[in-house]
């Protein structure tokens, strides 16, 4: 019996298996051009994979865990990748898409409930905090290697912009939840090694670190000194700036952009294929 309960709370959930099929669907009808809207199969594609690395991270969290001594995990239904089973699916999948809508960012939110007084050792805590970001980061490095290895030939442009703002979106969810800010991973990282009396006096502003962060992203200076940042490294992995921003033009189907920008997307395309 208990071996029965052990393999359903590790089951993949077919929520996701559902979410990960219309993203291989999706991405197919943006490869072969057979959308008669490619725009809105970008974003199927785009937000279906957003999603996908969403439960990916919260899984690493979860799995992380698990195995530093918090056997609860299992039965929270943390490990069958379902996102309807996180603490917080407000925060964990509406907030981090409507973020990627607004503002072209990702910024996963927290989700998973883990008994801390069943794990002992500082470090493990630390780790199960880093879990998640640094399942971004291996996301990243997935979505950039055809840029980095040289394997676009033969990558419709259409498709290789939708990868580049996927890629895009990975990086910017890697750096803003290593920020050591109440509420985010990066805090919590940290949080072991901090007294006890300064764990308490920052513990009331957590609930407010994921939307201050995003509010100052707000800020014109701040906005630009962080794209900036998230602009060379994405270089550095051989994607160009214009790639990430025509895949988040193509993304927003339903706005109505300047001749310019379609101009200067044709133009790229023309030069990379070329």
């Amino acid at each position: 019996m208990t071996t029965a309960i052990d393999r359903r709370d590790r089951r993949i959930s077919p929520i996701f298996l559902g979410i990960v099929a219309v993203t291989a669907v999706a991405g197919v009808a943006v490869w072969t051009g057979f959308a008669e809207q490619t725009g809105f199969a970008v974003f199927l594609f785009v937000t279906g994979g957003w999603i996908v690395s969403l439960c990916l991270h919260e899984y690493a969290h979860a799995r992380t865990a698990l195995h530093s001594g918090d056997i609860s995990i299992a039965e929270k239904g943390y490990l069958t990748l379902n996102p309807l089973k996180y603490t917080h699916a407000l925060l964990s999948i509406v907030l981090p898409v409507l973020f990627v809508i607004m503002g072209g960012i990702g910024l996963p939110g927290g989700a998973v409930y883990i008994e801390r007084g069943r794990i002992r050792e500082r470090w493990k805590h630390s780790l199960i905090s880093a879990a998640g970001p640094l399942t971004n980061v291996l996301f990243a490095v997935v979505c950039t290697a055809p840029f980095w290895l040289g394997g676009l030939d033969g990558v419709p442009m259409v498709f290789r912009f939708a990868l580049a703002f996927l890629a895009l979106l990975q990086v910017t969810a890697a750096i803003l939840n290593f920020v050591p800010v109440p509420g985010l991973d990066g805090y919590g990282v940290i949080e072991p090694w901090l007294s006890y009396k300064v764990r308490r006096q920052v513990e009331p502003f957590a609930p407010f670190g994921l939307i201050a962060v995003f509010g100052l992203l707000w800020v014109p200076e701040v906005n630009a000194v962080f794209f900036d940042a998230v602009d060379a490294l994405l270089r550095g992995l051989g994607v160009s700036d214009f790639e990430t921003y025509c895949g988040l033009d193509t993304y927003r189907f339903w706005q109505a952009f300047s001749d310019q920008q379609d101009l200067r997307c044709e133009a790229l395309s023309a030069a990379l294929s070329g």
